[in-house]
C-alpha cells in the first residue's frame, strides 16, 4: 500500500486535498503543503500522524513527520 493511498482515509479528506505531496524516505514521512494553517496544524499532530500511519500499513515504517 502506497502512503498517497491511505492518505484520505488517514486524515480526511479537507487535509488530503490541501497536501500536495507524500513521500516516505527512509523513517521519514515527508509532507507537503502550501496552505500555512494547515503546516501549523500537522505540525501539532505529528505524533498522531506518525501512529496512524503505522497502523494504516500494518508495520512500523514512519518514526518522524517532517513538513514542507
Amino acid at each position: 500500500m502506497q502512503i498517497e493511498d491511505a492518505w484520505e482515509e488517514i486524515m480526511g479528506k479537507t487535509i488530503a486535498r490541501y497536501t500536495d505531496k507524500l513521500q516516505i524516505i527512509g523513517e521519514s514521512l515527508i509532507i507537503t503543503t502550501h496552505v500555512a494553517p494547515l503546516k501549523q496544524e500537522l505540525i501539532y499532530q505529528k505524533d498522531k500522524i506518525i501512529q496512524r500511519v503505522n497502523e494504516a500499513l500494518g508495520q512500523r515504517v514512519v518514526r518522524e513527520v517532517v513538513i514542507q
